[in-house]
């Protein structure tokens, strides 16, 4: 005998159908957009060629505060293009240690060429300012956040992407 507030078999019977139903039509969307939106995963592309023949040297870091007081850390130092044609593009993979030796941050960053004909230091796109066969200029890497676990000695750096004109 069914109390007062406890629905009856038919009536519940009825209300677990259609819930039942929309849960699983929730399950099936899901499931439909998880494999419609995944990617197949990029092979790794093959180290190129050319990164052998840019040379980094005379590394010097600072740390620096701009105008809305957010710090960064920069790196300068020196690139050679000891190769025979135009670079337009260099990326670097910065790799920071902490005190034990393991990685505390790494990351990929573009490479800037370092201008100081100005008032104050600025830094240019190599797509606007080539670097030629056998020049060197001064570049700088800017990196808005460093870990707190960084060892504060030089992180590695090594190129991992060049574009060529």
């Amino acid at each position: 005998m069914g109390g007062f507030m406890e629905p009856s078999p038919a009536r519940r019977e009825s209300i677990s159908r259609p819930v039942i139903l929309g849960i699983g039509l929730v399950v099936v969307a899901v499931a439909l957009v998880a494999l419609l939106l995944r990617t197949k995963p990029k092979p790794p592309r093959p180290p190129q060629p050319y990164v052998a023949n840019v040379k980094i040297s005379d590394l010097k870091m600072g740390e620096a505060q701009n105008f809305v007081g957010a710090h960064f850390t920069y790196i300068d130092g020196m690139v050679g293009n000891t190769g025979d044609k135009t670079i337009t593009h260099i990326s670097v993979h910065v790799v920071f240690h902490d005190s034990m030796g393991q990685v505390a941050q790494a990351e990929d960053v573009p490479l800037f060429l370092l201008d100081r004909s100005g008032p104050y230091p600025d830094t240019r796109d190599l797509s606007k300012v080539p670097l030629t066969a056998g020049q060197s200029k001064e570049f700088r890497l800017t990196l808005e956040h460093v870990s707190a676990e960084w060892n504060r000695a030089y992180p590695d750096i090594k190129v991992v992407d060049v574009s060529l004109k």
